[in-house]
């Protein structure tokens, strides 16, 4: 195979587009991944299919004259959506689809990688399919596992994720945080239930619930600089049974948005404080559970990020757009605190959020995505 056509990279982002998975089960997904890459030359390629994490995949391609290896990732997995494009193309898997537009993702490192095949770099690359990014922490699996260690090693890490609201084929960056950090918030609340009648003989888990929601609003006014951003959101409360009994237990569910990390953790700790205040106050238990996993702020490096913007400033043929962080979650923030890099928006032009039922990306947002991280992956490799 040659380096793969426009009409090629079509039909692969519309059977990709077809077979989409949940996070730890893309199967399907990663055997065709497979099968395209075996079809590039592979004078230069080295494939892994780690067992730790199967549905995973990473090629190595072997550079000239090596001085670093350079990550690119792309995330494999779909989401439990119901597809409502009406595309003869939509999902085939019943109430799951590409409504991140993963399979844009996919198509674009294929087309990065297929070129790289016929053009030796002179840097090793080291293109990485992950799973899970929308649940189950795959980017942070797949570090703590050791998979980007030995030959696999990475010295700076680069990624996309595509962006509804930028013209087909954009490039869009920040430096500094361009995704929030998120964490799970589930808080439970055991007091002692009774009689509606009788309060004085019960502890109602209700009014600990409000006391506690009430004050954690507070946090984010009074705790955080009002000139960053950060946002916890309780979403759900269940309490009670019955209007004529005073509920003995609550469950506050919920999440916490920051745009560093630092910030994500002085919001947990003074939420754990907030907790512990209510204990005291009503004689309650209250039980905190954070769970944040990989969903780490996308923190991208400074220098690599200056450069990578000014590459994309000048190239031509991009269109290139300065963006504003967003409070959506990315897991590739863990990646970029543990190894340094740059996340980038690539515009895909569409009416429908991600996430959406209905998202319709326009597809020669492929072809322009692909020429603009193949010419600024040969840029980089010509620095020292």
């Amino acid at each position: 195979m040659a380096v793969l056509t426009e009409a090629e990279l079509l039909q692969i982002r519309r059977q990709l587009h077809q077979i989409p998975e949940l996070a730890l089960k893309e199967y399907q997904t990663h055997a065709y991944l497979l099968d395209v890459i075996k079809q590039m030359k592979q004078d230069y390629l080295e494939i892994r299919e780690p067992a730790e994490l199967p549905t995973a995949l990473l090629v190595l391609v072997k550079g000239s004259k090596a001085k670093r290896t350079i990550g690119y990732r792309a995330d494999i997995d779909a989401l439990p959506v119901t597809e409502a494009t009406g595309l003869p193309y939509a999902s085939k898997h019943q109430g799951v689809m590409h409504a991140c537009g993963h399979d844009i993702h996919m198509t674009v490192a294929l087309g990065v990688l297929s070129y790289f095949s016929e053009h030796q770099p002179t840097d090793n690359l080291l293109f990485f399919f992950q799973p899970a990014e929308e649940s189950e922490s795959g980017g942070m699996k797949a570090y703590q596992l050791g998979l980007f260690t030995g030959k696999w090693h990475v010295d700076e890490f680069y990624g996309l994720h595509d962006n509804p609201s930028l013209p087909a084929g954009a490039i869009g960056c920040r430096n500094g945080t361009l995704f929030a950090g998120t964490t799970e918030v589930n808080i439970d609340i055991q007091g002692k239930g009774g009689h509606a009648a009788f309060p004085q003989l019960s502890n109602d888990a209700v009014v600990a619930a409000a006391a506690l929601i009430m004050q954690v609003q507070t946090i984010i006014s009074r705790n955080i600089d009002p000139v960053q951003s950060g946002v916890i959101t309780l979403g759900k409360l269940t309490a009670g049974k019955i209007r004529n009994v005073i509920a003995d237990s609550a469950r506050i569910e919920g999440t916490i948005r920051g745009l560093t990390q630092s910030m994500i953790e002085l919001i947990d700790k003074r939420l754990a404080e907030v907790c512990q205040g209510i204990e005291l106050s009503f004689g309650v238990k209250v039980k905190l559970e954070l769970n944040q996993g990989g969903y780490w702020p996308v923190e991208n490096n400074p220098e690599l990020t200056e450069n990578f913007i000014k590459y994309m400033k000048q190239a031509d043929g991009v269109e290139y757009v300065e963006t504003a962080p967003a409070m959506t979650g990315e897991d590739f923030g863990y990646l970029l605190a543990q190894i340094p890099g740059t996340m980038f928006w690539l515009g895909i032009e569409d009416d429908s959020p991600l996430h959406s039922a209905t998202l319709t990306p326009q597809e020669s947002s492929i072809s322009r995505g692909i020429a603009a991280i193949t010419g600024f992956l040969e840029y980089r490799m010509t620095e020292d």
